[in-house]
């Protein structure tokens, strides 16, 4: 009997419990689950990436670390980019370096064998390194756009460290690293307008004794009225190492190919000194241009590119950067 009678407050105890669920969810807000889905949507995702084959060994070390095939990782990496992407979700990806992720744990004293301690740095490093936002392009377009970034992100902050060292200018005792960018926008722009309407190609080298060479390139887009198009950054990093030079007096390079509005592909190039361009010869101009950087070996000229010298230009006017 005894036994009887608890089944039966069993049995009444789940019917109450079933009662007061069915009756919660009457009182919840309808659309709950679209609502949280909408929100997940408007959250933006940050993926960092090893981009090469290196950066992944070393995080292999770490036993937590899933992947063992950098093939089958990039495979995985790629499905899951495309399913935020189709699911509405904006995504940006940093470069995940290893090197970079020791002296973070190191610093933080955080745990490197966890994926929290990961997640953590790569949230830091899509705020204070180079990221690029996935679009559906291809993983290896996307790999050699991160690269790149990086690349331009390094260059500038090395021809920054170089403007602070440089101290204040003699001329009106403030730093010098502002006077030589204004000089080097300056300069920058009288080329860029003596070389007239076209799209151009400028590639600035400055030679560091402490790493490699300085480079920084940007394509700007000048139209008959003389309005010159391009991208901030690639204007920031490229007028930053022209400005490294003239700060540090170190001799730099200027090349510009011009491609005018009949087609025609023209190659022009200058010497920095003190941050003013000193135009090379023709024959300065295809030594320069076809001639391997890395290795000083011959490049075969380029088939319909005419080599021609640099424009000179006149000094500038006492008031032209006031």
């Amino acid at each position: 009997m005894a036994h009887t009678t608890g089944r039966r407050s069993t049995a009444h105890r789940r019917h109450d419990r079933a009662r007061k669920r069915r009756a919660t969810r009457r009182t919840r807000p309808a659309g709950r689950t679209d609502q949280r889905r909408a929100l997940r949507t408007e959250a933006p995702t940050v993926l960092g990436l090893l981009v090469d084959h290196g950066d992944f060994t070393a995080m292999t070390g770490y036993p937590s670390f899933p992947f063992r095939d950098y093939g089958r990782y990039l495979h995985h990496v790629d499905a899951f980019l495309r399913s935020l992407h189709a699911r509405g979700t904006h995504v940006a990806v940093t470069r995940f370096d290893p090197g970079t992720y020791a002296d973070y744990c190191a610093s933080t004293r955080r745990p490197p064998d966890t994926p929290t301690t990961r997640t953590h740095y790569t949230a830091e490093a899509t705020t204070t390194g180079p990221s690029v936002p996935y679009a559906r392009q291809p993983l290896d377009a996307l790999r050699d756009a991160l690269t790149r970034e990086s690349e331009r992100r390094a260059t500038w902050e090395r021809a920054t460290d170089l403007l602070i060292d440089a101290g204040r200018c003699a001329d009106c005792g403030e730093e010098l690293a502002h006077c030589a960018f204004d000089r080097a926008s300056h300069t920058l722009v009288r080329l860029l307008e003596a070389l007239g309407p076209g799209s151009h190609h400028v590639v600035a080298s400055l030679p560091a004794g402490d790493g490699p060479p300085l480079l920084a390139a940007a394509r700007v887009d000048a139209d008959e009225d003389g309005d010159l198009r391009l991208t901030d950054t690639d204007g920031l990093v490229l007028c930053t190492v022209i400005a490294a030079g003239a700060a540090t007096h170190h001799p730099g390079g200027l090349v510009i190919r011009t491609t005018d509005p009949g087609g025609t592909d023209t190659v022009r190039g200058w010497t920095l000194r003190g941050g003013e361009p000193h135009p090379l010869t023709e024959a300065e101009v295809f030594n320069a241009y076809c001639t391997d950087p890395g290795t000083g070996d011959p490049v075969p000229p380029e088939p319909g590119v005419r080599y021609a010298p640099g424009i000179p230009l006149p000094p500038p006017l006492p008031g032209d950067l006031a």
